[in-house]
Formats: C-alpha cells, structure tokens, sequence
C-alpha cells in the first residue's frame, strides 16, 4: 500500500495513496465509543457539533455494539468535514472481500474523509462473541491484507480505496502497518511507545506513514481538585483492558508488571494512561506530537460510557484546538 501522507503517491489494490496524516485528520481528533449510547435519531446534533468545534478526525471502535461500516456512514452522514476512522474494524467481522467493497463505497461517497482502521480484536469477543477461531495476530492480519489486496472494484464509482492503518502496538505488528498499509492506531500507550512506533515506520510525521495515536483524559470540571472523579473515570476505563493479554503484552513492553494489572489498574498504570485535568491533556498531546504522532485522539472519559461526554468535549475542543 502507499505511503498514507504522500499525495503523488501511485494507487494500489489497496489504498488511493490519498493524504490522511495531518493534512487530513489534523493534528488532535477525538476518540470515542459513546455514541453507541445515541439512537441514529440523535446522532446528527452530536455529531453536528463536534464537526462544529474543529476536531480533525472521529475514530470509534467494534466490539459488541454497532457494526463499523454502517456505523461510519451514519457518522459521515450527520458530519460535513471531519474525517471518520474505525479504530477499529475487526477483520473476523467480515471478509476482506465485503470490507474492501464497504469501505470503496463510503469512499466514494464522502472522498478523503473516511480512514479504514484494521485490527485482530481480541481472543474473547472474536471466540465468545463471534464464534470464530482466533488465529496468531500476525498471520491472521497478513493473510487478511493478502486477501484485501486481491480485491477489485467492480461497482460503478467506487474504484478509490481509502487509506487503510492497523491497529499495531508490539514491534512486528507496527513493521507490518509499515510494510503493508499506510500507517498504524495504537492504542493505549506512551510517548515512548510513540517514538518508538515511529522508529520503525520510518520518516517523521510529515512525511512518513501515519501514526494515528490515542490517547485518554479526565478533563471535566473540577477534576483537578478532585481525586474520586478522576480514579472512578480512569478505573472504569481500564477495567475491561487490563484483563485481555494483548495489552498487558503491551504494557509489559512499555515497563509495568503484573502489580499493574489488577482489575482496572494500579495507581501507577492509572496515572501512566489516563490524564488528569484541561492542562495535563494538552501536555501529553503534545508529547506524543514530538514523539512523532501524525495526529493524536483524545479519548475524553465520561461518567459512562455509553453517555457521550458532550460538555467535557466542549471543555476539550476549548483547551485543545485553540
């Protein structure tokens, strides 16, 4: 595939070689899985008004809810310039065939405003929930993007493939987003995970594959004075990643250990992944930006999550995209 920030880029099966680094998805999106808590009647108002604030980009995930495709579209659809990226759609949600079909029609709807973010999932949603065999990550990820890159267009219009990035956190998966698609979405890591993603993938932000980084924060009112509201927040945010072994793997990588992986988090990995007021945001934003992120997702945590956090968000866009 072709280097996801090079506009002269020459198309591929794969990838229309079309701009999606900072030109496209601005230097700090949002990422989100709240609006799985909004009927598609409610959507547009939401939406509308994050469009409204600036945000580059609107990455949610799939797990248990809302399929990524037609989710996408909805969100497309309720918005008029902000880009729109899975992050990410499971690759045992469907064959390749169907996913590169689903995403050259959204692409021909909304051009260069839909970004196809791949991942493996994870062992207990893709056996439990979907009933598939979870296979290793690596070869099940390569075989998958063997089979994307076999696909053609064969409906009218829709020859352009959007920019596709891999859900990459371990050293081999983040050489395989280089290799193979047009960057990498990690999740749940540090600066330091940052730089050394951007090690591997080669060149800087500007010019090199995108790193589309994630990265979450406690930002409502009064949290900086209060210590309950920003532990409940963070806990409640790790409690179900701190049980799956992709990113404990991960952690263990970035310096934690077993200590930290008690049922949403040590104090230690707390702190490590979750930030703590408007100011503290904006600093790690910006760490991850020298570290070498494309564009950086701000994943804002509410008092639940399948309530979208509207006035923190409002809190953020002030402190964020000024």
């Amino acid at each position: 595939m072709s280097g996801i920030l090079d506009p002269t880029a020459s198309p591929t099966a794969s990838s229309a070689g079309r701009p999606a680094g900072r030109g496209q998805l601005g230097r700090v999106g949002l990422w989100t899985g709240s609006l799985e808590g909004l009927t598609p009647e409610q959507l547009p108002d939401v939406l509308g008004e994050l469009d409204d604030q600036g945000w580059g980009s609107l990455w949610f995930g799939e797990a248990v809810g809302r399929e990524a495709f037609t989710a996408a579209q909805m969100y497309l659809g309720a918005t008029r310039r902000m880009a729109i990226g899975t992050g990410i759609a499971n690759i045992y949600g469907r064959d390749a065939s169907a996913a590169g079909a689903a995403a050259r029609t959204l692409e021909a709807l909304h051009p260069g405003r839909f970004v196809l973010g791949l991942g493996v999932s994870h062992a207990p949603l893709v056996e439990r929930h979907r009933g598939h065999l979870y296979g290793r990550p690596l070869a099940a990820m390569r075989e998958y993007l063997d089979a994307l890159d076999g696909t053609r267009a064969l409906a009218a219009g829709e020859d352009v493939m959007p920019p596709v990035v891999l859900a990459a956190l371990g050293p081999k998966m983040l050489e395989l987003a280089r290799d193979r698609t047009d960057g990498a979405h990690p999740y749940l890591t540090l600066p330091e995970h940052t730089a050394q993603a951007r090690e591997i993938l080669g060149g800087t932000a500007d010019d090199g594959p995108a790193l589309v980084v994630e990265t979450a924060a406690v930002v409502a009112e009064g949290v900086d004075d209060d210590d309950e509201l920003w532990r409940s927040r963070a806990h409640d945010h790790l409690n179900v990643y701190t049980g799956l072994p992709n990113y404990r793997n991960s952690w263990t990588r970035q310096g934690f250990d077993e200590s930290d992986y008690v049922r949403g988090g040590s104090d230690r990995l707390k702190a490590a992944l979750v930030t703590r007021g408007l100011e503290a945001a904006r600093a790690r934003v910006q760490e991850h930006l020298d570290a070498g992120a494309s564009t950086v997702l701000v994943q804002v945590l509410g008092e639940n999550v399948m309530v979208p956090p509207v006035a923190d968000w409002r809190l953020a866009a002030q402190a964020l995209l000024g």
